[in-house]
């Protein structure tokens, strides 16, 4: 008995041991990695409303130099303009991510001004919401385009200057589809897929130039994006299922939290982030059990809309008495607040 005990014992002391260095570890490893925004210069696409515009608010009050970039000169003003009321010092650029020429002209103008990109953030993003019958080969290359290509192509723009100076951050903002494929969102989740392999070899690739990829997978989050994405089949149905799911405090984030997160997680240099308990839940079951959580979207695809037409709306065009209700207020008081209205 007392053989048994002392084994305990010194297992106990082992495991408290072992526990205590790993966070030991982690805690110097943070404080080498981690960096202050002042006078960084920091690029963030799709940064005029949103979550980009969440995070150009954040990084400008820490002094960073930010960069929003929009292919809507009319919110990329509008942004420009609120940023410009006390937020700190910014370049807003008019630029299609999807042009390999507009971004190489962008990353130029960036040059012009401040002489580098010190840290890129990929956000910019589309929405295809419908049955696998009412999506395109055109709504697989656009998401393709604004996912992956773009991206893509600012990384190996600034990545001469990054490579150069041993140093740099770059975020890749997926999504939980791509490591979870939800029904109706075929093309996004595609799109988003390629890019979650890209990003997490590019960390591994980059390390020894000292570049810092950290990609980011955020569950739902209320940054009023709903208005702005493509409704297919069934437009008011379909909108309204995904606007009330954005909406729900539960399954949902408040978008300013999420960017606080994200925010410090590009401090840090941290590797990966996943945001929500429902998206770590949601990866970490399909890795052990990925036919388990597609037997289960075979469920939820068989209450989901189906096919009634082939037009396509914007979600600010299929507002319904469900997707107007005291359940979507949360996504509408956010759509305000972060110019998508």
């Amino acid at each position: 008995m007392k053989k048994k005990s002392s084994l305990a014992r010194r297992m106990a002391r082992k495991l408290a041991w072992t526990t205590g260095a790993v966070l030991a570890v982690k805690v110097a490893s943070d404080a080498v990695n981690r960096i202050e925004f002042r006078d960084k210069v920091i690029l963030i696409t799709g940064g005029s409303r949103g979550l980009g515009l969440i995070l150009a608010r954040k990084l400008c009050e820490e002094g960073g130099k930010v960069v929003i970039c929009s292919q809507s000169e009319e919110t990329l003003q509008q942004a420009s303009g609120e940023l410009s009321t006390g937020y700190g010092e910014h370049l807003a650029i008019l630029c299609d991510i999807t042009d390999k020429r507009q971004v190489k002209d962008m990353i130029r103008k960036i040059r012009e001004r401040w002489g580098r990109v010190d840290i890129l953030i990929n956000n910019a993003g589309i929405i295809q919401t419908g049955p696998m019958e009412s999506m395109k080969e055109e709504d697989y290359e656009s998401a393709m385009k604004v996912h992956f290509w773009g991206p893509f192509h600012a990384i190996n723009e600034v990545l001469p200057d990054m490579m150069k100076n041993h140093a740099g951050r770059i975020v890749n903002i997926i999504s939980i589809g791509g490591k979870v494929s939800f029904p109706h969102l075929l093309p996004y989740n595609t799109s988003k897929y390629a890019m979650s392999g890209y990003s997490e070899g590019l960390a591994a690739e980059l390390k020894k130039y000292n570049i810092k990829v950290t990609t980011v997978y955020p569950g739902l989050m209320r940054t009023g994006s709903p208005r702005h994405i493509d409704v297919k089949g069934r437009p008011e149905k379909e909108y309204a299922w995904f606007k009330v799911l954005d909406s729900l405090p539960v399954l949902s984030l408040d978008a300013d939290r999420a960017a606080r997160k994200i925010i410090e997680a590009l401090r840090r240099g941290s590797r990966t982030l996943t945001l929500t308990i429902p998206a770590k839940l949601a990866i970490a079951v399909h890795g052990i059990a990925p036919g388990l959580t597609i037997t289960f979207f075979d469920l939820v695809n068989f209450v989901l809309p189906g096919m009634d037409g082939g037009e396509t709306k914007k979600g600010y065009e299929s507002e319904s008495e469900v997707s107007s209700s005291f359940m979507t207020k949360k996504t509408d008081e956010a759509a305000k607040q972060n110019l998508q209205k």
